[in-house]
């Protein structure tokens, strides 16, 4: 019993880092209704940021096109950098709500995922590019070792663990006593009467965001000496946090904290398990914990997070029905069947990478687009079908390997899909972002499905004795025969959504995205609606992976790793989420895509990424239905412009003569 206390002592730190963020999570959301995806992220590069000057005595800049820095003083110490950083988070609290979240307090909880998901991919990036070496942790607490019920505890547990208590009950006398706190609280619950009170809201937001990102920058900073501080496994300890601020409510900083807690505190208590019991399995459940907690407290609760008291309703971009599509496939698909045989190697990977790409964006379109249903796991759906083709293959299963590949994405969509049911919105994003790392943890890392470190290798794509796959040697690689498959695919995908889209189901679809409850009263069974839309949407996903696997044809797990399920719901997001010429931009601004091929790009970069989570946060202002919805809407003006003129010249008086 002893040495289970003791592993479980060994979690404090980390279970405090979970707190501190939770607690930011919860200090955001009750001031401006918005989920931070990103709240990781900026602890990180705050920490980062941080141990750089006490090193060297720069401080690092988080925007591209400035200096990455500048020199502030020759000798740092702990004080210096305390007074420097402190500030700084501060700071980099107030741009970023005024930058990117003031602007989008009028907008759908989908906008303000997506620009948290580019803020998420920008200070990562950013964070690459600033810190590309190894950072050095110097100690800022004091962790002399004591022996706790037979195990050697480093006292900065417990003095971190301290910290977090202090400052949830500060929060907690704030908030229930001071006029600030008081104000915040009364702005949630109704803004509309706070600005009546002669409350000012957005100050109130500015305000709580300088300190949430503050305090997770210190909490960052304080937990580095216990736990990896790297740009993304840092930025990803949002979701642990996201399940304490979730087991509080998003209103109770002391559940929060005791939820933190307990869950540092029983991920080393399962790598203790695992050491002890052969039958626990060796990888996977420490990050797999916190998607149990989130999943639980959403199947019981039943209830989506605590509502604020905005001043209007938000509503998702339209939907355009899709015109001539049966037609426009069977020109265009053949058309660039007709361009793989001719056109050279590099721009046929990029068409296959594009075709392949599109059907996995078509599965957010459908999903998230059409229903409304935030889902941050295409790509885990993606890689579930890829690796269980692979094994299906061994299995001897031949042509019906495939498909049965897809309708195992199909399952294990249906399952994430479960909390649906029951939540929507910023809850179901929180949902499926830790169903995303599940999946890549406790599936993914089972070498036995996936091959360990060295991957597996995908079988060759034939049909009924034809090969039709991708290997050709030299300049005769990829073979357009591929690439003919892919688009033939990608255009019967399409083709299959857009029909769905005008069917009686992808009317429900489009009745439960606008209003559940008004759905629910015209007869429309929502919880089957979005069941539905989930196993749709896996299988759309698993014929990506699919043909991902025949494309790669070495597997491994960081081709789906969630940061690239992300960068898929960014970029569909940024060329239109809600219609099919969206997905295909999507697909052509894949990364070694159509574009990069006729750009001359041959790999993503860091800088990349960056530019396109920039991209997103702009998108998301200034262009919620995208690029394509923006070119529609263009088109559609210019259209409306020369038809008037027409008219306008019908409906002028004929001249009077003699007048």
């Amino acid at each position: 019993m002893s040495s289970h206390l003791g592993y479980l002592l060994l979690g404090l730190g980390a279970g405090s880092a979970i707190a501190a963020l939770g607690l930011g999570l919860v200090m955001v959301y009750r001031a401006s209704g918005v989920i931070n995806l990103a709240q990781g992220a900026l602890g990180m590069f705050i920490a980062l940021a941080f141990f750089t000057f006490r090193e060297s005595g720069r401080v690092t800049l988080p925007l591209l096109g400035l200096p990455s820095s500048f020199h502030l003083i020759d000798r740092p110490t702990l004080a210096t950098a305390l007074a420097v950083f402190i500030p700084y988070g501060l700071v980099l609290g107030a741009l970023v709500y005024l930058l990117v979240f003031r602007p989008l307090r009028r907008s759908p909880p989908l906008a303000q995922v997506v620009a948290s998901v580019g803020l998420f991919l920008y200070l990562w990036a950013v964070a690459e590019l600033r810190f590309p070496g190894e950072v050095l942790i110097r100690t800022i607490v004091d962790d002399t070792g004591r022996n706790v019920l037979g195990r050697l505890v480093t006292s900065d547990q417990f003095y971190i663990a301290g910290m977090v208590l202090v400052g949830a009950g500060v929060l907690w006398w704030v908030g229930a006593h001071s006029r600030f706190g008081l104000a915040t609280t009364a702005a949630a619950e109704n803004e509309r009467g706070a600005i009546l009170a002669g409350l000012r809201p957005e100050l109130l937001a500015l305000g709580n965001w300088s300190l949430a990102v503050c305090l997770a920058g210190t909490f960052t900073i304080l937990a580095a000496q216990l736990t990896r501080l790297d740009p993304l496994t840092t930025s990803l300890a949002v979701v642990p946090a996201l399940a304490a601020a979730l087991l509080g409510g998003f209103r109770s900083y002391g559940a929060v904290v005791i939820g933190g807690l307990v869950l540092g505190m029983g991920a080393s208590e399962l790598t203790n398990l695992q050491a002890d019991y052969t039958w626990v399995p060796k990888v996977g459940w420490q990050q797999g914990l916190p998607l149990l907690v989130i999943l639980g407290v959403m199947l019981l609760r039943g209830r989506p997070l605590p509502e604020r008291g905005a001043l209007a309703a938000a509503k998702f971009p339209a939907a355009p029905k899709p015109r001539h599509a049966v037609a426009s496939t069977f020109v265009v698909v053949p058309v660039i069947a007709a361009a793989m045989l001719v056109i050279g190697p590099d721009l046929r990977s990029g068409l296959i990478t594009s075709a392949v790409a599109a059907v996995i964006s078509l599965s957010v379109v459908v999903l998230t687009g059409w229903v409304g249903q935030i889902s941050l796991a295409p790509l885990a759906f993606a890689g579930v079908a890829g690796f269980s083709l692979v094994r299906l293959a061994e299995a001897g299963l031949g042509v019906l390997a495939p498909v049965l590949a897809v309708l195992v994405a199909t399952a294990v969509g249906v399952l994430v899909g479960l909390p649906a049911v029951r939540v929507r919105g910023m809850s179901l994003a929180i949902a499926t972002l830790a169903a995303a790392i599940a999946i890549e943890e406790l599936l993914f890392k089972w070498s036995w499905f996936t091959g360990g470190v060295e991957g597996v290798r995908a079988p060759k794509l034939s049909l009924f004795g034809a090969d039709l796959s991708i290997s050709a040697p030299g300049a005769e690689f990829p073979r357009p025969v591929f690439g003919v498959v892919c688009v033939v695919v990608c255009g019967a995908v399409a083709l299959g959504v857009a029909q769905l889209l005008r069917s009686r189901l992808g009317v429900a679809f489009l009745a439960v995205r606008g209003n559940e409850r008004a759905a629910a009263g015209a007869g429309v069974d929502v919880a089957r609606v979005k069941l539905l839309a989930f196993a749709i949407s896996a299988a759309l996903a698993g014929v990506g992976g699919v043909l991902l696997a025949y494309q790669r044809q070495s597997l491994s797990v960081q081709s789906y790793q969630v940061f690239a399920s992300l960068s898929v719901v960014a970029l569909t997001y940024l060329a239109g989420i809600t219609s099919i010429s969206g997905a295909l931009v999507a697909g052509a601004l894949a990364p070694e895509g159509l574009i990069a091929a006729l750009s001359g790009s041959t790999s993503s970069s860091t800088t990349q990424f960056a530019i396109n989570g920039l991209a997103l946060i702009v998108v998301a202002i200034v262009a919620p239905e995208g690029v394509t919805g923006v070119v529609r809407r263009r088109v559609r003006g210019l259209a409306d412009r020369r038809s008037a003129v027409p008219t306008q010249i019908r409906q002028s008086p004929s001249p009077q003569v003699g007048s």
